[in-house]
């Protein structure tokens, strides 16, 4: 750390996997430090504090926030208290939030989450950090460089369901798309088992998207998804890319060796190279982010929480248009709850 660089303090609650990941991430940040860990699973809680030599807990983040009163505040829970956190967060000063996706379980969720955080002025990050793959980067490096001609469809698909994976698969697309906004949408889906689950989500869904700048989108998401026969885990197959008028370039997510990695037709013919989805990669990049955007406003997080509440949109936008039978023009304002209405649907 450079002398006189202001070093930020860190309240991190729900202490599971990815909560962990976040954890030593922010541990090995010489600009920041852990200043409050929060879970409602108390003995976790406490190993985390011990590991990380952290003396101020609680099982409340509320209370551990108005204590603490910390720059950050990252959580990692489920995703049914979405709004609460962020309140909470923001009744404490916390100059910036990151958390999970999905960023809500419905659009006047979301609505209600980004009026809190816009007329606080409190940053707000999501976690799509996968992008800082070496194969995700090298996907986009080709798409920029024009090697695939004029880019006019972007997809991704994936066998996991639909709130743990559309809206990663929409973020990279958007992001192969040059963060063109969506305008308009139309869905399908099928399916009620996956609703018993805490990510509820239909067994199928998929989702045909515009952009502005004349892209078409094409995402789906659950047991009728497209497989991925090169990847051997479940939730590692997806395949996200763009294809143009002289080729294609994708990502196939996979682990090392077991499928992952990127492949590209282009003018100049084809290739293909390594990468997977690692977590201890991707976080440190991420969590840098983090850093210069809390010392510079303008150095604006990759994963900011404005787009990804566009690609929020496209997804919450499916299930309307399932429901109304119909184009749903983005962006979205409140309306019936997405899951129970569609829920309602598929009956």
């Amino acid at each position: 750390m450079t002398a006189g660089q202001k070093t930020y303090t860190v309240a991190i609650a729900g202490l599971g996997k990815r909560g962990m990941h976040h954890a030593e991430a922010v541990a090995k940040n010489p600009r920041l430090k852990l200043a409050g860990l929060c879970d409602i699973d108390t003995g976790r809680m406490e190993a985390a504090a011990q590991k990380f030599g952290v003396e101020r807990t609680h099982p409340d983040a509320a209370q551990l926030l108005r204590a603490v009163q910390p720059d950050l505040f990252i959580f990692c829970t489920l995703p049914q208290i979405r709004l609460p956190m962020i309140r909470a967060g923001v009744e404490a000063g916390v100059k910036m939030i990151a958390y999970e996706k999905p960023i809500a379980l419905s659009m006047n969720e979301a609505l209600e989450m980004y009026k809190l955080v816009r007329a606080a002025g409190v940053k707000t990050v999501v976690s799509h950090q996968h992008r800082y793959g070496e194969h995700y980067r090298k996907v986009k490096e080709i798409i920029a460089s024009g090697a695939i001609g004029r880019v006019h469809t972007v997809y991704g698909h994936s066998v996991g369901w639909m709130l743990h994976m559309m809206t990663h698969l929409i973020e990279y697309a958007g992001w192969y798309n040059g963060g063109a906004d969506p305008v308009w949408v139309v869905g399908q889906a099928f399916g009620r088992e996956k609703f018993a689950d805490v990510h509820a989500s239909p067994d199928y869904i998929c989702a045909l998207v515009q952009y502005a700048n004349g892209v078409r989108g094409i995402f789906e998401c659950g047991a009728e998804a497209p497989d991925v026969p090169e990847v051997d885990s479940m939730w590692h197959k997806c395949r996200i890319g763009a294809q143009g008028t002289e080729g294609f370039a994708e990502v196939l997510t996979g682990k090392e060796g077991k499928g992952g990695g990127w492949r590209a037709v282009t003018k100049d013919g084809m290739m293909s190279g390594p990468g997977y989805m690692d977590y201890a990669h991707d976080m440190a990049p991420y969590i840098q982010d983090i850093v210069e955007w809390l010392d510079d406003d303008a150095k604006v997080h990759p994963c900011n929480g404005e787009t990804a509440l566009k690609g929020f949109q496209v997804m919450m936008g499916a299930m309307r248009s399932v429901v109304q039978r119909g184009k749903i023009t983005l962006p979205l304002g409140n309306g019936e709850p997405e899951l129970d209405a569609l829920k309602k649907a598929l009956a």
